[in-house]
């Protein structure tokens, strides 16, 4: 698997692990704890600025309002400014876009279903896919109706799909229908859930419709056509012209022959029909089995849709950011003298593969960055270092003083 910038643990964990190497040192562990509480602070406030961002410049595309609410923020919001803030909430949050290829390749396979998805991209002027956090997992399918069989599955811990919609005159032209719960045109649509495979991303949009794969059209036709055919003019049909022309000539119709003829082409033809049906019904069950994926993500996948789609981004966001900059503070801090970038990512990196068995890629850069905008990390000649935690303390105090500059005496 691709190591990420994301770190899969609470920040209350980490904080805990970096507070066991103070050991005795009261004092010290108590400073750090404070360190900790004032810049989540910090961080929670900048986190509600972009969630007003967020709300204020979305407004206009929010399926969740009234035409008439809607309209208000006609002159107040703006794409770009949301577009570019909600990359920003997301990139904080260490999500990663999928690519086009990676798409295609989820399109065309299927983990669990087995069931090829028609989607009409028409319906839409953009869409993205995001996701953050992976695993694998051992899931049993049906194979052959009652053969199970065991195989592994890739999953996304994370996954956020975002959908702008086309208007409504370029829907009408291309007769798009928008699926049983249509939005608006025009509007954007973003959901985010929880634990999606990764070859089934398709269940996850809304205009997704269940079709026969190629292999299932051709159990279906070609032993139905050619064989109903096949049995059709060889026995029923041939057996009925025989009947029907000794009646009409008047001569006597040998029944038995015919008869028996006739009984081994329907009977033919029941055993076809009964194959055709066991082949729909594999057809529909997997329809079913879909529903049922379907209604699972919407259920219990499901961790925010639109506007509240927002409060489960900023969360993780502001954490991914918190835990950055505190590792990046606890382990400069540590060191007995300056690090560079690459010694620090390289301790930090082989930290969690060592004591928590976990591989990720540390995104030193970005918490060294972090660390600088916020006073308490300085470089000198590509090496960093950190103030001492009773000053980082006083820093991030003088920081807050800042942050509301209403008394201009």
């Amino acid at each position: 698997m691709t190591r990420e910038h994301y770190i899969p643990f609470n920040k209350e964990f980490l904080l805990e692990q970096q507070l066991a190497t103070f050991g005795e040192d009261k004092k010290k562990a108590d400073d750090f704890r404070k360190l900790f509480d004032i810049i989540e602070h910090y961080y929670h406030y900048e986190a509600f600025n972009l969630n007003r961002n967020l709300k204020q410049n979305y407004a206009l595309f929010d399926p969740d309002l009234s035409p008439k609410e809607r309209e208000i923020f006609r002159d107040k919001s703006d794409f770009a400014v949301f577009k570019e803030t909600l990359l920003k909430v997301l990139d904080n949050g260490n999500y990663r876009r999928i690519d086009q290829e990676t798409l295609d390749k989820a399109f065309k396979n299927s983990d669990l279903i087995g069931l090829n998805l028609a989607i009409d991209f028409n319906a839409f002027r953009d869409y993205e896919l995001y996701v953050r956090g992976h695993h694998k997992a051992k899931e049993k399918i049906t194979k052959y109706t009652f053969w199970k069989k065991e195989i592994e599955v890739e999953y996304y811990d994370r996954v956020m799909i975002y959908l702008n919609y086309n208007d409504a005159d370029y829907l009408k032209e291309k007769k798009v229908k928008l699926g049983k719960m249509p939005v608006d045109p025009a509007s954007i649509v973003l959901k985010i859930f929880k634990r999606v495979p990764k070859n089934d991303l398709e269940t996850i949009f809304p205009n997704a419709v269940p079709k026969m794969s190629t292999k299932d059209k051709l159990f279906f036709w070609v032993p139905g056509v050619f064989g109903g055919f096949s049995l059709l003019s060889t026995k029923v049909i041939p057996a009925l012209i025989n009947m029907y022309a000794a009646y009409q000539s008047g001569e006597t119709i040998d029944l038995l022959n015919s008869k028996a003829s006739l009984n081994q082409g329907l009977i033919a033809l029941g055993i076809l029909s009964l194959y055709l049906f066991r082949q729909y019904s594999n057809f529909v069950n997997k329809k079913i089995k879909y529903s049922k994926i379907l209604s699972d993500s919407l259920y219990f996948k499901n961790l925010g849709n639109n506007s509240g789609a927002f409060y489960s981004l900023l969360n993780s966001s502001e954490e991914e950011v918190l835990k950055e900059t505190i590792l990046a503070f606890a382990f400069l801090n540590k060191s007995n003298h300056p690090l560079t970038a690459e010694e620090l990512d390289n301790q930090i990196e082989l930290w969690f593969s060592t004591k928590l068995d976990t591989y990720l890629d540390f995104d030193v850069n970005d918490a060294l960055q972090k660390l600088k905008n916020i006073g308490l990390g300085i470089e000198t000649d590509g090496k960093w270092q950190v103030i001492a935690i009773d000053k980082a303390l006083i820093q991030i105090d003088e920081l807050w003083d800042g942050v509301f500059d209403y008394n201009q005496l």
